[in-house]
């Protein structure tokens, strides 16, 4: 495997990127929804607890960063794909990377092997991803022929072609819930990154307020894309919007939250309000899938049901339904030889968002012929084995006070309150006794140890709680990496 240094420059910048969307996200504010119906949904959502996302498209063949590569902006972390491409002149390296189309031929694709992986481990909603920012379409859109049902695309042949509708269906077999991620920006068609002028970064290259006929076609153009996945693919439950910036604002506020964001970097030098009247496409989206959860990330608004901080497990219960989307690996996208997270660190943090009355959106990226590495069937089979014995403390739970003290997080269902033991790396055993500082079990509660029928002997003092173990549960733990006590 090679390995990747960063410097230590890059590594801060990081970190200090990292700790500006935690500002941000603590700083949102939440709109709750009206619709009864979509009320509902999002209650039903928030107990679901565990899902599958998906990065999957032609730029998997090079195993680089999905679409970012063609951004002409300054980014460290995406400038690497572009030393797949053969040219270094910018132009060329675009039309390489979008002659990807041309070789893409998944003949693995077994979506129902995902299914029934997502499904063992646990999960219980699947996002996929239908169209990323290059605009290249996992689905059959009529208003495109940038798409894997192309004739140009050599799966176009094969009958299963339309990736979208066949994920869809395998996963609704399964009795997963199905959502589209759908990006806004798309940096293939004419109507956003039109060929007249240069592109030079992720926004609308030409000025809107000079061509609207073009921001009108563009519109249009999205609005019967989102349309086509909401009348031609069966159930959707969740609409997941990405490409913040593809928003409602004055160019006043676009360059401000920019500059906020981003500040000190080269990104972003063409900021405008790109309104696609997203109220528009929410409403009629909902005619045909009435209790549709919307998922407009990062734009504050009725359109985003729940927030989707990336990447990160805040501190504590924030106020508003939230789910963390985080890779399994190290890339969204395909990358070959890639290290996957450990399973008790996987499993460590499902139990840590859940504490916290999260969801957990685990991103897996699938390879050029249409499989998962094999790594990662393994830490779904080891998650799934896990949640076996101890899923009572994951679904529908809610989060209790103190929600954590050291390495005991906590979640409550109904009358039971759950005290989860994260283990350390080389621990196999359980302690003789546990000790759990600043948490009392309810007065006379009865303890047991997830996967076994035996009830415990525990007792409090000063507000902290010492559980015994006997010495064969202690040998011989139901599960690794993460033992269950529930108290009722």
């Amino acid at each position: 495997m090679k390995k990747i240094i960063i410097p230590i420059t890059i590594c801060l910048l990081l970190s200090l990127f990292s700790q500006s969307l935690k500002a941000q996200q603590e700083q949102q504010k939440y709109y709750p929804p009206t619709d009864s119906l979509v009320i509902r949904k999002l209650s039903q959502w928030q107990d679901l607890k565990f899902g599958l996302l998906m990065h999957w498209g032609p730029y998997s063949e090079w195993g680089i960063v999905e679409s970012w590569s063609i951004c002409p902006e300054d980014l460290s972390w995406a400038a690497g794909g572009r030393k797949k491409g053969k040219s270094d002149n910018y132009n060329d390296y675009v039309k390489e990377y979008e002659a990807l189309q041309t070789t893409f031929n998944p003949v693995k694709f077994n979506p129902e092997k995902w299914a029934a992986a997502a499904k063992g481990a646990g999960m219980k909603y699947v996002i996929f991803t239908t169209k990323h920012h290059d605009g290249f379409c996992m689905f059959d859109s009529k208003y495109t022929d940038y798409k894997i049902t192309d004739p140009k695309t050599p799966f176009s042949a094969n009958p299963r072609s339309n990736i979208a509708k066949e994920i869809f269906a395998a996963f609704r077999k399964e009795n997963l819930w199905t959502g589209a991620y759908f990006s806004k920006p798309d940096w293939h068609t004419e109507y956003y990154w039109w060929k007249k002028f240069p592109a030079v970064d992720r926004n609308c290259n030409y000025s809107i307020a000079k061509h609207p006929e073009e921001w009108k076609k563009f519109t249009e153009f999205t609005h019967h894309q989102i349309d086509e996945l909401m009348t031609d693919y069966g159930k959707i439950d969740i609409l997941w919007l990405d490409g913040g910036w593809v928003r409602k604002t004055s160019d006043e506020e676009v360059k401000n939250y920019l500059l906020e964001t981003y500040e000190g970097s080269r990104w972003a030098r063409n900021p405008q309000n790109q309104d696609i009247d997203m109220d528009a496409i929410v409403a009629k989206a909902r005619l045909k899938q009435p209790d549709l959860l919307v998922v407009d990330r990062a734009v504050e608004g009725p359109n985003q049901n729940y927030l989707t901080p990336e990447q990160q497990i805040p501190d504590k219960p924030l106020s508003y339904p939230w789910e963390t989307c985080m890779t399994m690996a190290t890339s969204w996208s395909y990358v070959p030889n890639d290290t996957y997270k450990p399973t008790r660190q996987l499993i460590h943090t499902l139990c840590t968002i859940v504490s916290r009355g999260g969801n957990l959106l685990l991103n897996i990226g699938p390879g050029p012929e249409g499989d998962f590495d094999p790594v990662a069937y393994q830490r779904l089979e080891e998650i799934g084995k896990w949640m076996s014995v101890n899923s009572d403390a994951i679904y529908a739970s809610k989060p209790v006070a103190p929600y954590q003290s050291g390495n005991v997080v906590f979640t409550t269902v109904g009358k039971a309150v759950y005290a989860i033991y994260l283990a350390a790396e080389n621990e196999k055993t359980l302690p003789a006794v546990i000790k759990i500082n600043n948490w009392t079990p309810p007065q006379g509660s009865k303890a047991i140890l997830m996967g076994s029928n035996k009830i415990l002997s525990w007792k409090s003092a000063k507000g902290n709680t010492e559980i015994t173990i006997p010495a064969a549960l202690r040998n011989h733990p139901p599960s690794d990496y993460a033992w269950v006590f529930k108290f009722e």
